[in-house]
């Protein structure tokens, strides 16, 4: 798929040009998003804590270099403001976040506060810098109550989670919600969530992700070990789901009232 195509709909008039704020731009696929949008023309402002990999796709790929790079917390919900108010974005991608579901467990406070405040601070920031016309919010499809269905869970299903951090990822939908409800109804901003499943592809050097990790126990000449091995999962190619934001951002922006919801 060449950059710039989306299905049908050519993407780069509705990016090129415009600024685009993305929370999360030194993880990875907050750093393919960078790229893409890059390459269709957008002028990027990233903001997300440095990457906690070494190596990572944002330093290998140059991530800095194609556009602004803010090094700050989502959880500082005065800095995000003011950055929001000197960029004065047209799109914003809210993909900063606490990502792994062990992780969760050994501090889920930390969790509750990134994934959860850290949403909350996005939504006042938009609410509040008054050129932003599209707000697309990810979240995962570990927002939904594991009732261990053979089937693929839908958009109305019910949401939950046993982990904090797909407790924490409910919570964000809930967030979402009620701001769209309360804070743009009027139309001025669209703002919708996304829920992707397990990505792969080039650039992933995370912990407790099934791909790193098998590499990694090559590489050193250790046994692969499968923590789940009778789980069967979705697995999407890192594009794919970006390829989604990207429609939903311009969709968004186009009719609030109709894909607000999505």
């Amino acid at each position: 798929m060449p950059l710039g195509r989306s299905g049908d709909m050519d993407l780069r008039p509705g990016y090129k040009g415009k600024k685009v704020l993305i929370t999360g731009h030194t993880g990875f696929k907050g750093g393919w998003l960078c790229l893409w949008l890059n390459a269709l023309g957008a002028e990027t402002v990233g903001y997300a804590l440095a990457p906690d990999t070494e190596p990572s796709l944002y330093n290998v790929g140059g991530i800095g270099d194609y556009g602004k790079s803010i090094i700050a917390d989502i959880r500082d919900r005065g800095q995000l403001l003011k950055i929001m108010e000197q960029e004065r974005p047209e799109f914003v991608f809210h993909l900063a976040a606490q990502p792994l579901v062990r992780r969760s467990y050994k501090d889920p406070a930390g969790t509750f506060e990134t994934n959860v405040m850290g949403t909350v601070n996005i939504l006042e920031a938009v609410r509040k810098v008054d050129s932003v016309r599209s707000c697309v919010i990810i979240t995962s499809d570990k927002c939904y109550e594991n009732m261990e269905w053979i089937y693929p869970y839908r958009e109305n299903d019910p949401l939950g989670g046993h982990d904090p951090y797909s407790a924490s990822k409910a919570s964000a939908e809930i967030v979402v919600s009620s701001y769209r409800r309360s804070f743009f109804s009027d139309g001025r901003c669209g703002v919708a969530t996304a829920r992707a499943g397990n990505v792969i592809g080039g650039g992933d050097w995370a912990e407790d992700r099934i791909v790193p990790d098998c590499i990694r126990s090559l590489v050193n000449g250790k046994r692969v070990k499968v923590r789940n091995p009778n789980a069967i999962r979705p697995w999407q190619f890192v594009l794919d789901p970006l390829h989604g934001y990207l429609m939903l951002g311009l969709k968004v922006r186009e009719d609030p009232g109709a894909y607000s919801e999505a």
